[in-house]
């Protein structure tokens, strides 16, 4: 039986947080939020090792955290890319030097700390029935076009939009791939926004797993605000002996 493998790329800078400590390691609850990531991924039975891509001058500052916080299922941390794509390939390289093709990978942001381990099942279940997934959830809002961002050009239906978050998820051989296949031609992946985005350059087809819009991922002060809050619904939870029912990820059809 093949290995479920984590590639997590913690990169980020922390710009849009405007704290000048990069946001993967902002701490909450006395645990920065890459290591709340790390936890259910290291608590998962299905997940079998984890690669992360870092930004260098941090891996040190990492590596303390992951030997502090007891994360054993991390085989390598490698410097990350120049963009977040950059990054993942980084990981997926470190994960395809010691694994085989038909092992899957499940593709996660380090600052998307409330992913629930029935998302994790249903990633790995639907690459192994359709071969890719990507987890979206609806599109509550209504979407606007515009390309000068000045006017309303179109308002289509939100019926035929969904948003696309992570774990993206594929068999580790056919991702790595379609990276080395896309940075022949585009180094920068120009047009591209994610692993999602990259395959399907490719003319790979992707499967669609329902996701929950508590996934969240923690890029400016809202967001940390929510994550927190979050964290305090949980404590609340576990201290009255309650348990959150969790919606279940499905796959749509």
């Amino acid at each position: 039986m093949g290995k479920n493998i984590a590639v997590i790329f913690a990169g980020g800078s922390g710009v849009r947080m405007g704290s000048g400590t990069p946001k993967q390691f902002l701490e909450v609850n006395g645990k920065p939020i890459v290591i709340h990531t790390l936890d259910i991924f290291e608590e998962h039975p299905l997940i079998d090792e984890i690669y992360i891509a870092c930004k260098e001058d941090c891996i040190n500052k990492l590596n303390k955290y992951i030997e502090r916080f007891w994360i054993k299922k991390v085989k390598k941390v490698v410097p990350g890319g120049s963009t977040a794509l950059g990054s993942i390939y980084n990981g997926l390289k470190a994960a395809k030097e010691s694994n085989n093709e038909d092992d899957i990978v499940l593709i996660h942001d380090g600052v998307r700390p409330c992913i629930t381990s029935e998302l994790i099942d249903d990633v790995i279940n639907t690459v192994k029935t359709h071969g890719s997934a990507v987890t979206c959830t609806a599109l509550f809002e209504t979407p606007v076009l515009s390309h000068s961002g000045e006017y309303v050009e179109d308002i289509p239906s939100r019926d035929d939009f969904y948003t696309a978050q992570a774990p993206q998820c594929f068999f580790l051989g056919e991702v790595y791939e379609a990276y080395n296949k896309v940075r022949r031609d585009n180094p920068e992946y120009k047009g591209m926004v994610d692993t999602c985005s990259l395959m399907r350059s490719t003319g790979k087809q992707i499967s669609i797993v329902k996701g929950n819009r508590g996934n969240i991922k923690v890029t400016t002060p809202e967001d940390l605000y929510i994550f927190r809050a979050m964290m305090q619904y949980r404590e609340t939870q576990d201290a009255f002996g309650l348990t959150q029912k969790e919606t279940p990820s499905k796959f749509i059809k």
